[in-house]
């Protein structure tokens, strides 16, 4: 199963939410393989990867193995990095068949794996859409705002254009709220609003949000997921809820 996070509107923990994605499934068992398609690298260095002579921009070039490039996190757990050498991905990744280059190096490589989770840069960028044409499902983390509610029509259409032309089987697992706060009266306003969204885009939200936390920030500065830095936490519940929610979601879609 290969999923896409994605959302054109940054600050939605994207990162995040992949980091903890994949560690959730390893805990589990799973084989897990996190991608860094974002040149900002967050998820790269969240895993504790600093510097890394090989990276996912190596593999588009065709410098380097995909093998190559993967560096284990933990057990079960593994990570192919990014690098600021991305930024340049659209003007370099320009020939015929560019939105394949993804899908082509990771198809030596993708058995291997029970889940491959795909981190994207927040812009609709060529590396996005390699994203979205190699994914089985994407999924949207997204704040309970109004710009997160714009960001989520875009990317609706943008998905609509990847399912009529690169990825006719292309579906959409969910939204999930993530830096959420249902004590403020507006961000329940606006999460009836997103169900409604959701509803017309033919998907859900997922029940389990992911509350705003200390608790993930430190873990971010420890380089290490929430399970591995605060395992008792509530932040940590929900992911561990979210967790549960994807692995039934690819068991019914098998």
């Amino acid at each position: 199963m290969i999923i896409t996070i994605t959302n054109q509107k940054g600050g939605v923990a994207k990162s995040t939410t992949s980091q903890n994605l994949g560690a959730g499934l390893a805990n589990r068992g799973y084989k897990v393989l996190l991608i860094d398609l974002d040149a900002q690298a967050n998820l790269t260095l969240s895993c504790g990867v600093k510097e890394p002579a090989k990276t996912v921009y190596s593999i588009l070039k065709d410098k380097t193995l995909t093998a190559d490039a993967i560096t284990p996190i933990k057990e079960n757990l593994s990570l192919i990095p990014a690098s600021l050498a991305l930024s340049t991905a659209d003007l370099e990744l320009n020939g015929v068949g560019k939105e394949y280059k993804l899908a082509e190096a990771l198809e030596s490589i993708k058995g291997d794996y029970d889940y491959i989770i795909i981190d994207t840069p927040p812009a609709l960028s060529i590396l996005t859409v390699n994203a979205l044409t190699v994914a089985d499902k994407v999924i949207i983390p997204a704040q309970a705002d109004l710009f997160s509610l714009e960001a989520i029509k875009q990317l609706y259409n943008t998905i609509e254009t990847i399912k009529r032309y690169t990825n006719k089987d292309l579906t959409i697992a969910g939204i999930l709220l993530a830096r959420y706060n249902n004590r403020n009266i507006l961000t329940q306003e606006l999460t009836e609003v997103l169900n409604s969204t959701a509803d017309y885009l033919k998907t859900k939200v997922f029940k389990h949000t992911i509350r705003e936390a200390v608790a993930i920030k430190e873990s971010q500065a420890r380089k290490q997921d929430i399970f591995t830095y605060s395992p008792e936490s509530n932040v940590a519940g929900d992911y561990n809820g979210f967790v549960e929610e994807v692995i039934k979601d690819s068991v019914r879609g098998k």
